[in-house]
């Protein structure tokens, strides 16, 4: 079976790669400041029972309950749940760093000891052993939907032996097909593990009556075996037994018989009473080893992705399982009173944050409870926020109206986003308040993110459900106390609005340090008496003292400025300008400048500042030349003194050089009026001179932000300086990297506008898709948020028919189930009368507002419907039936108005008695969707966990380090950081995924391919189990998993992971993504390695004729690529085709780069070659022909030939470690390559990257094999 220690060793598992021989780096110091050599050592741990003792590999810096959970995910460990670890004879406390033992070492010692049981331990190892035997059936969680955290790595490298697309004739493959992808990401059903048992479940005669509680027993159980034979069994105080209990017949004492019946562990216990069970379990470990680890283990410390499709069996009723344990799993979990799961979130935030963070060990412990804490905490607000979403929770102010109402669930406090109290009336409404509890969260993250000593913050999480937003907020003590009359609820900043303005000089100083890190200035703000109040940060941010003594800091969605710019241009509070020529009607003002952006304003300031105040570049530059002149007469003269006193003089002016800089950074300072433009009202004329000049600093970023930032990225975009975003998600995630907010997708979409460049034409397509998926989930928000949940299927799919259904039902019916209207009678139903023109008009006009951009052509991109869906299921939570939905009439073949179902790439006919009760009726219109098609709805989560500083910095530290070539301590910061990572987040986490990804990059460019491998194939699993199967980020690491599988020589399995990532870029953005150019170049490659000439000729074509529609036909990507095409040619023996291309390629370098540059050079240097050749194989083929000699070319079987080794230059910059990875074109010199072409001899290679002699220079590449997918 998987154990989780084999994942959270990779550090230890790289240093061995990276030593070579398995030795400890030594001599480099890591973070913590010790030498790494010390911290991994050997212990001997002793066992109660077999194997009774075994060696484990520990870490100084793990704690105690780490060395558990490696224990206890041993295949020989599992059934130890309850026990504690002794040294020396002396117990260990469970929460301490094994540096702590005292005496603890190399060779030392560790006991297991087994303790007694209490209800709680009895209650977690029973929920273990129905996990580890899979007796427990499908959850059904509210938080998740169906195959939530699911991976489909296994199934892509054939783990489960089925036949892979990689061995049939991809010559023909439709790398732009539309229709072909939904197989990629349909969780196929898993091969049925063996059965160990029948069921575990709670017995009836639960729970023990108080006079056997006071003699140990804790609970009863009943498990049928295979063979359907009932044990009851006792769980005691000091283990299990087989009891004499039936039922019908209460006698929870020990059963005698010839065979031992009791054991510490349930586990052993089972092996004990049924023979079958100890080869059934054994085979079951044998079938979980054969899966990735980290696609079996739990999610702890994420929430798990869920994806949008999902296959057609997961509805059938013959899918859904009996459990009887099921229903008894929250007793399981939380005890008989769910006292385990409440929990006072608050207190523990804050116990956790003041911590103390004097050491490294305690910072480490410090950051992983706070991420293990906010996981919990956003697990249990998820939960609560669905059941308030579905009206589970009674509000507890049920008197006001739905949108002010409140709630409180497993101690968190629940509100609707919403402006129900008239909080937000001047600011736009309901509009205002959804995106001030956006930028709420926002800026709890960035305050958690600062950790600013003495002031505390709420947890905090917004859930989007069923079309409606929920804020859960961990509830602060005070904040429901009732003030007296006189007193203000808030301490430190706007009471009420910005009329009642309150002062505490306790917040200042916790204040005046949040404002230095959001660069935000002490300012000046009047209440409705003109009263003066000096505030460190916005009025709307406010302090509050709580009944615990601390400071917490609320509202915070106002940290930066408003974008005055955007609001003065779009909107207005008057009617007359809302619908006037100007059409100032944007939905609301809480326009608010991004933190990105004032920071990268900062450092643009800064650097102005630097060149303002040091000697300008050219003066340095004039006297660097007089210098070097001098220098040179100097040593000419064999002056050796001149010489050194010149070095010392360079050296002292460099030293004065970086102290004036630095002397210039520590002076320098900006900083900004959050209040400007936000209704206050100076007094004096000084104050009235002061707001101007702060207005004038905010327009001034105002400006940045559209006359620099935004046609700056449209430029890079265009150019292919930054890598294409594939979706939405990783669109906005861009847009948001560079300070640009998403109101500012129409400009990008009017710079796009009339273009004729390929890259800015897919650009405005990607804008306008993410454009309508964005005002499509608003309007279906209106609609379902005040909706009975029984209706929101009927609701949804009647909207996705008139949005993406049109063209194959002009006018789609509702199909709701008028039984249950009768029950809700004071509901809406105004989605009924919404139909494909209206939808069209509500949707250009929502685009209008809030965009400021007019479509003018359709809505929906003919062919990218499916793109549009995927959009709006993960904006909206959707998890739809996977099949082939009809979008237009004739598209598919048609049953009753459905489309045959999809079944992991399969069609697969319904078996009798196998539908779900709907399904089982014939449709009376056929139409695209129907209500049944959405499976399920899932919460869309955003929450306000921070980053992990420590494990940032070692990163960061780590690549400074190796771009300075101090590979070592490089090296051991990385693997410090990794170790970080995997310590304070666990091992599956979105941020984990994104630090295997970036070292696997690391280390590919190291030239370390086996560690690069293993990285990038966690980050894949990690990646599709918490960002999604789909996801962008996904999408990269297949990518590079298959790069760097090639790179290690295995290019059938990269084939593979490439096939599977090109469908994956299908599912997301669609056919001809301008960055497939390069994944099409590298499956040629590998194509060629594996000696399938003809289908990589075929690839290669595709990827020019790729490039000519993305780049120009006159461009020196497409003079690359027709390098290549010519070699592949060459390969399969099309010589006179060769020649035409390496000539194109030959005129394009010549023409582009010059006669003298060196790929000019090369190229010509290759056609002389090729066209020698050609005429050498006419010549021949003439002779051939006439008789005169007989043919020595085999055409049956063709030696192998090698795929290159080193990497090319990307953008004509050489990247680290050069001789890593694999290229496009043939490994061997020209000479033995036309000896192959002519018939020669050649050297073979297994797999096509055996080593073979060196490879002459090659032109610089922008797409080739070795080069990793930006990211």
């Amino acid at each position: 079976m998987a154990t989780q220690n084999d994942a959270s060793n990779t550090s230890e598992a790289l240093e061995v790669i990276a030593n070579g021989s398995g030795e400890e780096a030594n001599g480099t110091n890591g973070v913590n400041g010790h030498d790494h050599s010390d911290h991994i050592f050997t212990v001997l741990l002793k066992l109660p029972h077999e194997p009774f003792e075994t060696k484990i590999q520990v870490s100084t810096q793990e704690q105690v309950q780490d060395v558990r959970q490696i224990i206890v995910d041993q295949p020989f460990a599992l059934q130890y749940s309850c026990f504690h670890l002794e040294h020396n004879g002396k117990p260990i406390n469970d929460f301490i760093e094994l540096s702590e033992v005292e005496g603890l070492g190399p060779d030392s010692v560790f006991t297991l000891v087994e303790d007694p049981y209490t209800e709680k331990e009895a209650r977690v190892h029973i929920i273990r052993v129905r996990e580890l035997i899979q007796a427990a059936g499908e959850k059904m969680d509210v938080a998740t939907g169906f195959h939530a955290g699911a991976s489909l790595h296994d199934t892509v490298n054939g783990v489960y032996g089925e036949d892979s697309a990689d061995e049939n004739d991809l010559s023909e493959h439709k790398v732009d097909s539309p229709a072909w992808f939904a197989s990629k990401i349909v969780v196929p059903q898993d091969i049925p593990s063996p059965k160990t048992v029948k069921s575990i479940s709670l017995s009836p005669w639960n729970p023990p009556p108080a006079y056997l509680r006071h003699k140990g027993h804790l609970l009863y159980l009943i498990v049928v075996n295979l063979e359907g034979e009932q044990f009851h069994i006792t769980s005691h105080v000091s283990g299990f037994y087989v009891n004499r209990s039936s039922h019908n017949k209460f006698d929870p004492s020990p059963k005698q018989g010839p065979q031992t019946s009791s054991a510490h562990s349930l586990l052993t216990l089972l092996q004990q009473i049924d023979t079958r069970f100890k080869d059934a379990f054994q085979e079951l470990l044998e079938h979980n080893s054969k899966r990735e680890p980290l696609a079996l283990f739990a999610l702890t410390n994420a929430l798990p992705a869920n994806p949008w499709l999902v296959a057609q069996e997961c509805t059938s009723l013959q899918e859904h399982k009996a459990d009887i344990t099921r229903t008894q799993e929250s007793f399981l979990i939380a005890g008989t009173d769910n006292n385990d799961n409440l929990r006072d979130w608050n207190e523990e935030f804050q116990t956790t944050r003041e911590l103390p963070v004097e050491t490294v060990p305690e910072k480490v412990f410090r950051e992983r409870l706070t991420s293990k804490l906010f996981a919990d905490f956003n697990e249990a607000a998820v939960r609560g926020a669905v059941l308030v979403a579905r009206g589970e929770v009674p509000p507890l102010n049920p008197t006001e109206g739905v949108d002010a109402q409140i709630f409180v669930h497993n101690n968190v406090f629940f509100s609707f986003g919403a402006d129900g109290v008239g909080t937000f009336a001047t600011e736009g409404g309901d509009e205002a308040a959804r995106v001030a509890t956006g930028k709420d969260v926002s800026g709890v993250q960035l305050v958690n993110q600062l950790d600013i000593p003495g002031l505390f913050t709420a947890g905090s999480i917004i859930v989007d459900y069923l079309g409606k937003r929920i804020v859960g907020q961990s509830i602060v003590p005070g904040i429901f106390r009732q003030k007296e009359p006189d007193e203000n609820q808030i301490d430190y900043g706007g009471v009420e609005g910005k009329d009642v303005v309150a002062e505490n000089e306790t917040f200042i100083k916790p204040f005046a340090q949040l404002s230095k890190g959001t660069f935000v200035k002490k300012h000046p703000v009047w209440d409705k008496e003109g009263k003066r109040f000096d505030l460190e940060a916005s009025v709307d941010t406010k302090g509050l003292l709580g009944t615990d003594g601390r400071k917490y800091v609320l509202d915070l969605y106002r940290l930066t400025p408003l974008d005055i710019t955007w609001i003065e241009k779009h909107w207005s509070a008057t009617e007359e300008e809302k619908t006037g020529s100007e059409k100032k009607d944007y939905p609301h003002r809480m326009a608010i400048l991004r933190p990105e952006l004032i920071h990268a304003y900062r450092m643009k300031k800064l650097h102005e500042s630097i060149e303002e105040n040091m000697p300008s570049k050219a003066i340095k530059k004039e006297e660097s030349e007089k210098d070097t002149s001098i220098t040179s007469d100097e040593s000419s003269d064999g002056d050796e003194k001149a010489v050194a006193k010149k070095s010392e003089d360079e050296a002292a002016d460099a030293e004065a050089t970086q102290k004036k800089q630095q002397e210039i950074v520590d002076s320098f300072e900006f900083s900004l009026n959050p209040d400007v433009f936000a209704g206050q009202m100076p007094q004096t004329d000084e104050e009235k001179a002061q707001m101007d000049k702060d207005e004038a600093d905010v327009r001034a970023v105002c400006e940045y932000l559209t006359g620099s930032v935004i046609p700056q990225l449209v430029q890079q975009l265009q150019e292919g300086d930054v890598g294409f975003p594939y979706d939405g998600e990783s669109l906005t995630s861009l847009l948001h990297k560079r300070g640009i907010n998403v109101r500012y997708l129409g400009t990008f979409a009017e710079q796009c506008a009339n273009q004729e460049h390929p890259r800015l034409v897919a650009l405005q397509s990607l804008l306008v898709q993410e454009m309508v998926a964005r005002a499509f989930k608003h309007i279906a928000c209106k609609y379902m948020s005040h909706l009975p949940p029984v209706f929101s299927t009927s609701a949804i799919s009647h909207l996705l028919n008139c949005l993406l259904g049109d063209k194959f039902n002009q006018t789609p019916t509702v199909e709701i189930d008028e039984s249950l209207r009768s029950l809700y009678g004071n509901s809406k139903y105004d989605f009924e009368s919404v139909t494909p023109e209206s939808l069209r008009e509500e949707i250009v006009d929502g685009i209008r507002k809030r965009y400021r951009y007019t479509v003018t052509s359709d809505i929906v991109y003919a062919g990218r419907e499916m793109q549009m869906l995927r959009e709006i299921a993960l904006k909206s939570g959707l998890q739809l039936v996977a099949k082939d939905f009809a979008f237009i009439k004739g598209s598919v073949q048609e049953v009753n108005g459905d489309a045959h179902p999809i079944t992991n790439g399969h069609s697969k006919k319904k078996k009798k008695g196998n539908a779900s009760p709907h399904r089982a009726e014939a449709k009376a219109t056929p139409q695209t969707f129907h209500p049944e098609d959405i499976v399920n709805f899932v919460p869309v989560v955003k929450g306000a966990a921070p980053k992990s500083q420590l494990a940032e910095e070692a990163f960061e530290g780590g690549r400074v380090s190796l771009s300075q070539d101090q590979k070592e301590i490089g090296h051991e910061l990385l693997l410090e950081s990794l170790t970080l990572h995997e310590q304070i987040y666990g091992i599956l986490h979105p941020e984990v995924a994104r630090m295997y990804l970036n070292m696997s990059n690391i280390y590919y460019q190291l030239d370390e391919k086996a560690g690069a491998a293993e990285l990038a194939r966690k980050a894949v699993v990690i990646a599709e189990r918490t960002l999604g199967l789909d996801a962008s980020e996904t999408i990269l690491a297949y990518l590079n998993l298959a790069l760097f599988e090639h790179g290690c020589g295995r290019s059938r399995l990269g084939l593979k992971y490439l096939l599977h990532a090109m469908g994956l870029c299908q599912v997301a953005y669609g056919p001809n993504h301008p960055d497939s150019i390069t994944i099409l170049n590298n499956g040629a490659v590998m194509l060629q390695s594996l000696r399938r000439y003809h289908e990589s000729r075929i690839w290669f074509e595709k990827s020019v004729s790729l490039a000519d529609q993305v780049s120009g036909k006159a461009s020196v990507n497409s003079a690359t690529l027709l390098f290549q095409l010519a070699q592949a040619l060459a390969l399969d023996k099309d010589h006179r085709a060769s020649v035409n291309r390496m000539r194109e390629s030959c005129q394009l370098f010549r023409t582009l780069l010059g006669p003298d540059d060196r790929n000019t050079k090369e190229a010509e240097n290759w056609l002389e070659q090729l066209t020698q050749s050609a005429v050498n194989v006419e010549k021949r083929a003439k002779d051939i022909a006439s008789g005169k000699i007989k043919s020595r070319v085999n055409m049956g079987a063709r030696p192998m030939p090698g795929a290159g080794q080193t990497r090319g230059e990307a953008n004509g910059n050489t990247t680290v470690g050069s001789t890593a990875g694999g290229s496009g074109v043939d490994k061997r010199s020209i000479d033995e390559l036309l000896r192959y072409i002519n018939g020669g001899d050649a050297k073979k290679n297994v797999e096509g990257n055996g080593s073979g002699s060196k490879k002459r220079g090659n032109p610089k590449r922008r797409g080739g094999a070795n080069v990793a997918v930006k990211s």
